[in-house]
This record gives C-alpha cells, sequence and structure tokens, in this order.
C-alpha cells in the first residue's frame, strides 16, 4: 500500500521527529499555528505537569520525585498562593477538579491523591494500574492519560476505570499523550517531546486537528531538553485558554481556533 505521511516539527532545534503514516488519499488533521493572545508571568523553576483554572486562579502541579508540589497560582503575577506537597516523595504529574476535591495522580508509584478544594488539604488515597500522566473531566468522568494511545474514564466517587477511548491520527495510534484538556466537547492532549496539542473527537478517538506551539517554544528560546511544551489551561466562565510548558517563564492565552473541521 502507497503511503502519505504529515511529520509533526522537532522541538527546540533538536533532531527528533514523529512522523504519522496514513494510506495515500486520506486528508491528514489540520495543523492551526497557536495565535497569542496575551503573556502571563510563569514560575520558571515549575516542572509544569498539570494545570487546570478554575474561580479566578490556576492550580499547577509540578513533577521531580521529591519536589513534586500541587499550588493555587496568581494569574496576574504568577505567584503561589497556596501549596502542598505530593506525598512520599512520588513523582507529581496530572491534576483535574471534581467539585470540591482536587485530584492528583503520580508517575510510575500507581498513587493517586484526592485534596479539598481549594484549601489543598489531603484527604485520601487511590491507587491504579499503570502509569499517571494527565487528568481532565467531562461533564460525568475524569479522563487519564498514561503516555499510551489510549485514555481512560474514571467514575470520580470510586475513581475505578470504566472505560477507555484509544487516539489515532490518520488511522495511526498516538503515543505519548501527556497533559489534558476539555475544551468545547473535545478533549485536548499536549504530545510529549513534541509542540503540539492534538484536538481529539471524544467519541471516535480521531484527531481532529493539532495545534502547533513551535513560535511559543521558538520566544521561550530554552535549549533545555525537558523545557517542553506542557499545560493546558480552559477558563469555562471566560472562554479563555492558556498554555505553557516545563521551565518555561511565560504562560500564554492564545486564540481558541476555528471549531469547523
Amino acid at each position: 500500500m502507497r503511503l502519505s505521511f504529515a511529520c509533526i516539527a522537532s522541538f527546540s532545534g533538536l533532531a527528533m521527529t514523529a512522523c504519522l503514516f496514513a494510506p495515500a488519499g486520506h486528508a491528514s488533521p489540520p495543523v492551526e499555528p497557536a495565535q497569542i493572545i496575551a503573556r502571563f508571568p510563569h514560575d520558571p523553576s515549575a516542572f509544569t505537569e498539570g494545570l487546570f483554572y478554575r474561580d479566578g486562579a490556576l492550580f499547577e502541579s509540578t513533577g521531580l520525585s521529591g519536589r513534586s508540589v500541587i499550588r493555587r497560582v496568581s494569574l496576574e503575577t504568577g505567584k503561589t498562593l497556596a501549596q502542598a506537597t505530593v506525598p512520599d516523595g512520588h513523582f507529581g504529574e496530572g491534576i483535574v477538579d471534581w467539585q470540591d476535591r482536587l485530584i492528583s495522580v503520580t508517575w510510575r508509584s500507581g498513587s493517586g491523591y484526592i485534596w479539598s478544594f481549594p484549601s489543598l488539604t489531603l484527604g485520601g488515597r487511590f491507587h491504579y494500574a499503570g502509569e499517571g500522566w494527565g487528568l481532565t473531566h467531562d461533564d460525568k468522568t475524569l479522563i487519564l492519560s498514561d503516555g499510551t494511545p489510549c485514555l481512560k474514564h474514571l467514575d470520580p466517587v470510586s475513581l475505578h476505570v470504566i472505560s477507555k477511548i484509544c487516539v489515532t491520527a490518520d488511522s495511526v495510534p498516538v503515543n505519548r499523550l501527556n497533559e489534558l484538556e476539555y475544551i468545547h466537547g473535545e478533549i485536548w492532549a499536549n504530545v510529549w517531546m513534541t509542540p503540539e496539542i492534538a484536538r481529539i473527537d471524544p467519541v471516535t478517538g480521531q484527531v481532529k486537528s493539532w495545534v502547533d506551539l513551535t513560535n511559543l517554544e521558538e520566544e521561550v528560546g530554552l535549549d533545555d531538553p525537558d523545557a517542553v511544551p506542557n499545560g493546558i489551561a480552559y477558563d469555562r466562565e471566560n472562554d479563555r485558554l492558556f498554555v505553557t510548558g516545563k521551565y518555561w517563564p511565560t504562560l500564554y492565552q492564545i486564540k481558541i481556533p476555528s471549531y469547523k473541521h
């Protein structure tokens, strides 16, 4: 079979390119460059793993074993307003709000934590199989990424897996789905080690388009190979979209692209 392909550009000038192959004649998901609306300060020491916006503030989790925290952050100043440490020296990953709770996961320990919201007081623990990467929610379930092409839906009360959806672009599985956000009925996912955000149909798992953050990476201009885009937060009340990256000194508000694909 003849193949056509769409390649996701390498990040930060490094020679790593992820190519998605598809049968010839199939249209690839379009690529939409990010359009910057505003810039806000972001802690350049933050190894950002999870991000969301609620009640006028950002909530952010950071990674690295023994250094992982969850914190409430002022959007305007980037200053930490409240902070909690991830227990047991675990490597913190995704976070999500659900009613009066904040749920967090860790990378390889299989341990998750339940915090009061917004005070960030630890109130419980749970366990899951596999790795924990990103978290978000729709109206009924939590959604967990684990670095594979498949996203897991969790019951928000029991935190048990109730279903999963596998993500493809041009009929090829998309690996390394990382930080997640649910925006206008779509699942958005950073693809680790690329400048791309996948906009995913939550029913079919197909990538509808890519949002390309290459221009943001170039503006940040960091040489650290770990300083990749990671962090998507949506302000539902004001229809604003924010993105950042690991060790980035800036959090960007970007235009929400067209939804007519």
